[in-house]
């Protein structure tokens, strides 16, 4: 199933590509509003993890999770290693999981924070602003967890 992988290295292609794209192009906070009241481009910088949790702390957060990521990458890869032929929805989910993880471990590792950009809102309400590894990772989270409750799975 390691077949899969192809799909990581697309996601970090795509995120890697992305952020460099916007940390070129865009001033730290800058705005480009792509969908009034909706969707903005914006360049911003996280040194912690979700949700910029952690985001203060004074150093020790960026090692902690680009070590947390490569030891979960190492579980991930070893899982989809294996998977059977048949388990190709958890491979996917799997796939874009370890590539959202590898892109931000790439981030951590070459400037000491991840790059964010991607921003929604609704008037004065803002949702923490993300990339394309975190949406990688989100959606292969839901899939596996979607999968795992009410997928068909073959009975070995």
């Amino acid at each position: 199933m390691l077949k899969w992988l192809w799909l990581s290295v697309t996601v970090i292609a795509l995120d890697q590509a992305s952020k460099i794209y916007i940390d070129h192009s865009f001033t730290l906070y800058q705005q480009k509003q792509i969908i009034p009241g909706f969707f903005n481009l914006t360049l911003a910088y996280n040194p912690g993890a979700a949700f910029s949790l952690f985001a203060d702390g004074d150093g020790w957060q960026r090692w902690f999770f680009t070590m947390l990521a490569v030891f979960v990458s190492g579980v991930i890869i070893f899982w989809i290693k294996g998977l059977s032929k048949h388990e190709k929805i958890t491979a996917i989910a799997l796939s874009l999981i370890l590539g959202g993880a590898i892109g931000n471990v790439i981030d951590r590792i070459a400037y000491g924070h991840v790059i964010d950009f991607i921003q929604f809102y609704y008037t004065q309400y803002y949702y923490p602003s993300f990339n394309i590894a975190d949406s990688a990772i989100t959606i292969g989270a839901a899939i596996l967890i979607f999968h795992t409750l009410f997928g068909k799975h073959e009975q070995n």
